[in-house]
């Protein structure tokens, strides 16, 4: 039996020796093949496409996307990105294509196509966030002026300053007429009009006191598109 273990052993680690020799030889010979054997795989070709709505007209050049629909039009520039961009079926689709990418990097593919529904869906119905003015105890006072381009908050924690808020361009403000203390940010660009709200939100910060407890401010209730 002792015997019998011995030549297995032995022949155990002929074998293993052999394949490190194996690899040893291989390693010399291309030295650069082995990192290839583990390195991530790539696609070919991957493609994404998106429906062009009847009532948009669109306009790719240079991978600037231009916009146009019955609330005006919009333009979004996409050349920092490694993709093809071009429209087809007679410019009722638009595709994006991208060739020999790694599995995160074909993640832009789907985020052209959403920026690019989100223009159509800016320019056929626009875009609209609600703000619900909150308080305890001193009611916060907001005026709209310059045609719906400036909001003016006054009295929030009963401090005499006056916040001004000036909208982006194409970003109209004005008081809701079904709620009391309520805004309604209107616009076509979804980035404008976020960060129009974002504006207002972040200029009534509470500070050096318990957020928690002191819960005043202006805060976004809904948002999304306009329903016709």
């Amino acid at each position: 039996l002792k015997e019998l273990l011995r030549l297995k052993t032995a022949k155990a680690r002929s074998v293993a020796a052999g394949i490190a020799s194996a690899t040893l030889l291989t390693h010399n010979l291309f030295p650069l093949s082995l990192p290839f054997l583990f390195a991530k795989m790539r696609t070919l070709c991957q493609e994404e496409s998106i429906k062009v709505p009847k009532d948009v007209k669109i306009t790719i050049k240079s991978k600037m996307v231009e916009v146009t629909g019955k609330h005006g039009n919009l333009k979004r520039d996409f050349k920092h990105l490694p993709i093809e961009l071009y429209l087809s079926d007679n410019g009722k689709k638009v595709c994006a294509r991208m060739y020999f990418a790694k599995s995160k990097q074909l993640s832009m593919l789907r985020t052209v196509c959403s920026h690019i529904s989100n223009l159509f869906d800016g320019v056929m119905k626009k875009y609209e966030y609600r703000m619900r003015l909150v308080y305890a105890h001193f009611p916060i006072n907001a005026t709209i002026t310059n045609n719906g381009t400036t909001c003016e908050l006054r009295n929030f924690l009963g401090e005499k300053r006056v916040r001004v808020i000036n909208m982006l361009p194409g970003v109209k403000v004005e008081k809701s007429a079904q709620t009391k203390d309520e805004l309604v940010i209107t616009g076509t660009d979804i980035d404008l009009t976020s960060r129009s709200a974002a504006l207002i939100r972040q200029s009534c910060l509470v500070k050096n006191k318990d957020i928690r407890k002191f819960l005043d401010g202006v805060y976004v209730s809904s948002h999304g598109t306009i329903e016709d």
